[in-house]
C-alpha cells in the first residue's frame, strides 16, 4: 500500500508543477523585460523568425538559483 500512496503523492506534485508552469507561460508576456533585454537575439527572414533570448535566460537562471537557495537551504 505504501508504494501506491507514494505514487499518488508524486502524481499530485507533478500535476501542481505543471499547473504552475502553465499559468506562468500564460502570463509571461505581461512582464515587460522578458525576451527584450540587450543581448537577446532575433533573426527575421522572409517568413521565418528565430528568437534566442540568451540574456533573459541567464538573468532568470541567476534569479531562480538565488531564490531556490534561499528557500530550500536547510
Amino acid at each position: 500500500m505504501d508504494g501506491i500512496f507514494g505514487l499518488g503523492r508524486a502524481l499530485v506534485v507533478l500535476g501542481l508543477i505543471i499547473v504552475i508552469v502553465g499559468v506562468g507561460i500564460m502570463f509571461i508576456d505581461k512582464i515587460p523585460f522578458i525576451g527584450r533585454l540587450p543581448g537577446d537575439l532575433r533573426f527575421q527572414l522572409k517568413n521565418v523568425t528565430i528568437h534566442a533570448p540568451i540574456v533573459t535566460c541567464l538573468v532568470l537562471s541567476v534569479v531562480l538559483t538565488v531564490l531556490l537557495n534561499l528557500f530550500l537551504r536547510r
